[in-house]
């Protein structure tokens, strides 16, 4: 790109398909191709607490940037997130508050607000529940909007194809696609994987996602199924993925990168030992799942929520000459030896470098961020370890990734049944290993 290019010149030609093909400007959203100035206009889509950070995180970020839309299915939600982000009462508040500019008629609510937040925005951060990702994906891809999404990035694999459909077209754009897996942004972990030849072949892996858990959301009497699945999101599979895809997609990305590639197969086991009452929906409070890459390295990977048990969130890989030990920071060699051991007062936030290398490459006029592929693929190792440890099955890729499996509601309604139901305790089934079928 000429020099001379500005960034809302950038920001136009995304609209255009390398290779002839061309793709006409969605006039809908007019005010983004006027350009009057070079503000980056940014839409946040899911105003929940990883919406508010990471709206806050790209309002932080050196660059001319403005909130000038929001979007979440509950209205009680996004006015929390607005009085958050405009709080103005620390330094960094203030900063953030003189960056937003979304009055009420910017403000939307419901299953379809995400439409009219994305068409006003040049970037358009994506925090809500992971399994209506794919959609919202795909739509900002088809409005031509750069895009900021946090992982996982679906639930099943009818999303991944969604998502790995849509990152084709985003590439033939040249719309910049930065996933929320922050390691990948992290000082520690950039410097760990240039120093990855120094344990010389990875012969096995093992990854941790092990802590107490996270919260539960109560029924309330005046809603609808569909309402308290969507609050209680996390307990969900159509809506979470279940803590391995929600969590534990960290650690195995981790694995997966410094692998340069993805498992072929999986099997595992899991359950449920202290989630068992109504509030729990039907996800595991643990999984252990052993992957299989195509060279027959394995990787060994565990997560658990339950309260008062060893918490672990980590990674280790193992070399033919020796080990990195991923949270500590370091590489030893077999006999104990200390190749390398990072500086930690040199350690970065990551989510917040994750914003700032996007939006200079905006502002820059620069195409370089496509992490939707990847995005998609590690969370497809999450969802084929939970499809392992559901049915007890060994799991392979290509069959899982092509199996056409959505968990998805037929129609996006609060009066619409979701794709799981209680019984008359209250209690949803949950998958049992032996007798579930996934693939």
């Amino acid at each position: 790109m000429e020099p001379n290019k500005s960034r809302r010149d950038f920001i136009r030609q995304s609209g255009i398909i390398a290779g002839g093909l061309a793709i006409l400007p969605n006039m809908a959203g007019a005010n983004f191709y006027s350009g009057a100035n070079d503000t980056i206009k940014i839409a946040l889509v899911g105003c929940g607490g990883r919406g508010t950070g990471a709206a806050t995180q790209a309002l932080l970020s050196k660059q001319n940037v403005k909130l000038v839309a929001m979007a979440d299915a509950f209205r009680d939600q996004l006015d929390k997130c607005y009085k958050e982000l405009t709080a103005g009462d620390s330094d960094e508040g203030k900063t953030v508050k003189d960056k937003v500019d979304v009055p009420d008629e910017r403000k939307f609510t419901g299953f379809e607000g995400y439409l009219k937040a994305i068409a006003l925005a040049d970037v358009v951060i994506l925090a809500t529940p992971p399994g209506f990702r794919p959609i919202h994906f795909e739509e900002c891809i088809r409005q031509n909007k750069h895009v900021f999404m946090e992982k996982p990035v679906a639930t099943d694999p009818a999303g991944i194809k969604k998502v790995l459909e849509a990152a084709a077209i985003a590439k033939q754009k040249k719309l910049n696609v930065v996933v929320g897996l922050q390691r990948r942004y992290q000082n520690s972990y950039l410097e760990l994987y240039k120093r990855k030849d120094q344990i010389g072949d990875i012969t096995s892996a093992q990854a941790w996602w092990n802590n107490d858990g996270v919260w539960v959301r109560k029924r309330q009497p005046e809603q609808t199924e569909m309402e308290y699945q969507m609050r209680n999101w996390y307990y969900f599979v159509w809506l979470c993925g279940d803590h391995i895809t929600e969590q534990h997609i960290h650690n195995l990305d981790v694995v997966n990168w410094f692998k340069g590639g993805y498992p072929v197969k999986a099997q595992g086991m899991g359950g449920r030992e202290v989630r068992k009452g109504k509030d729990y929906g039907e996800i595991f409070d643990h999984h252990y799942v052993e992957f299989q890459y195509a060279d027959g390295s394995v990787l060994n990977s565990q997560c658990r929520h339950i309260p008062r048990t060893m918490s672990r969130v980590d990674e280790l890989l193992i070399g033919t000459k020796g080990n990195i030990f991923c949270d500590a920071a370091r590489i030893n060699d077999h006999k104990g030896k200390l190749i390398y051991q990072f500086d930690k007062s040199k350690e970065n936030n990551p989510y917040q470098t994750e914003h700032d290398a996007l939006f200079a490459a905006i502002a820059k006029g620069e195409y370089k961020y496509a992490d939707a592929d990847n995005g998609a693929y590690s969370t497809m190792t999450s969802i084929l370890g939970r499809m392992a440890t559901y049915t007890g099955q060994i799991i392979e890729w290509d069959k899982a990734l092509n199996s056409g499996i959505s968990l998805q509601p037929k129609v996006y309604d609060w009066n619409a049944a979701p794709p799981v139901l209680p019984n008359d305790a209250g209690i949803y089934a949950a998958a049992v290993p032996g007798v579930s079928k996934y693939v």
